[in-house]
């Protein structure tokens, strides 16, 4: 019989003593499967990731592994090491030359006073064109003396036929005719120096006359090309140490590479080289050997190369390094596609798989199943060509071995982000 408590508003049900042993005995039974599941579920939680961690640390953390999800989400792809024929090359270091004939230092042959300064850095010149005038009263002297010297020539000549003439007729001294021959020499030979002093200072000495003497040199360069460096001022005193100018010529630009004696036996004339500025490497030239060199480069065991540049020089200049590639005969060689090296730590790896999950256990299908296990390993890169690149694995792998030719980047990322050691199943 039911009884109702008002005050409470609660229906107080009377329970006889067997009934209230029966509902004891299934609070209890269920509080011990309570604590038997909890119990469970902590063992596994905390016995798995120990076995985990112990896998993870037999394989050094070289391994991810993620699910068929999450391989078919990120896109990943699997293939195998493939023989591609590319086009070997040898990668050197080294910098832009111009030969010493195409570089000019413009001096003045004689002291003066700059008077006129007509060029400045990065102006094309031409062989030939005033750069500079020189100023010195010195000058004057030189001409006033080659002018003067004519007439002299002239007396020294009359003297010189008389007394041969008076030889002749045993009438003079033979002494008298030596000597008169002898002046005549002296001033011929004068005059012949002077002219060539005039002629050095681009006087033409032909041109001279009475009252129309030049106090002003001008200053020419020998050689065609791109003013490098201008070195004096208006009104700066210059001599023969003194230089005025540089100048290049860069239509002869080569290159000055450093190739080790190992690579030497491959390179010949005429091999194609592309290259590229190391401080600026958005733009790549072209050039073609031309000489190789048979010595070594101070105490290393580097030889010179040379190679002279091709098409369009705009930019290019005498000092700059460069970072080139040597074409080399094409050849049959382990490559796989760009995107599948990744690089880790300053060294670049590929993916292989390594372990394929399935639910039955059957590892023979990659599509079944709860996912794979990818492994990484190192390698040198080689040449780079169509969108694959030369490879040597650093570490023994099994034949035909599976690969990650797409999603390399992301298997990296899961690697390196369990970084506790955890796969992260």
């Amino acid at each position: 019989m039911h009884t109702i408590n008002q005050s409470s508003n609660f229906i107080i049900i009377p329970i006889n003593k067997y009934k209230m042993k029966h509902i004891f005995s299934i609070l209890l039974i269920s509080l011990l499967g309570i604590i038997q599941l909890s119990c469970g579920g902590k063992n596994d939680k905390d016995t798995n990731p120990v076995e985990e961690k112990k896998e993870e640390q037999h394989e050094n953390g070289n391994t991810a592994t993620l699910t068929n999800a999450q391989i078919q989400s990120i896109g990943i792809q699997t293939g195998v090491i493939e023989e591609k024929q590319l086009t070997a090359s040898i990668r050197a270091n080294g910098a832009l030359r111009v030969p010493n004939q195409n570089k000019a230092s413009v001096n003045s042959l004689y002291s003066g006073i700059v008077r006129s300064l007509l060029i400045q850095p990065g102006n094309t010149v031409k062989k030939g064109e005033v750069i500079a005038t020189i100023a010195n009263p010195e000058f004057i002297r030189s001409q006033e003396e080659y002018l003067s010297i004519s007439p002299r020539i002239v007396l020294a000549e009359q003297e010189y036929n008389r007394q041969k003439e008076l030889n002749a007729g045993n009438a003079g001294a033979l002494k008298n005719l030596q000597a008169a021959e002898s002046d005549l020499r002296t001033l011929k030979t004068r005059k012949a120096a002077l002219e060539q002093q005039i002629e050095l200072m681009g006087i033409n000495a032909a041109s001279l006359s009475n009252g129309k003497l030049i106090s002003v040199l001008s200053l020419r360069t020998p050689i065609g090309g791109i003013v490098s460096n201008v070195s004096v001022k208006m009104g700066s005193y210059v001599d023969l140490n003194t230089p005025v100018a540089e100048v290049v010529d860069n239509s002869q630009l080569h290159l000055d590479l450093f190739v080790y004696e190992k690579d030497l036996p491959k390179l010949k004339n005429n091999q194609s080289i592309h290259f590229t500025l190391t401080n600026n490497p958005g733009k790549e030239y072209d050039a073609e050997i031309y000489s190789l060199g048979s010595t070594f480069e101070d105490e290393s065991k580097a030889v010179s190369v040379h190679a002279r540049v091709n098409g369009d020089k705009t930019g290019l200049i005498d000092g700059m390094n460069i970072t080139a590639l040597i074409s080399l005969d094409k050849i049959t060689t382990p490559a796989v596609p760009d995107e599948a090296i990744v690089t880790y730590q300053g060294q670049d790896y590929i993916f292989i798989v390594k372990d394929t999950h399935t639910e039955s256990g059957d590892h023979s299908n990659e599509k079944a199943g709860d996912g794979s296990t990818f492994e990484k390993v190192p390698i040198a890169k080689g040449t780079s060509e169509v969108g694959y690149t030369q490879i040597t694995v650093l570490k023994p792998i099994p034949a035909d071995v599976k690969i990650v030719t797409k999603g390399a980047f992301f298997v990296l990322a899961k690697m390196t982000n369990s970084g506790d050691g955890e796969h992260g199943h």
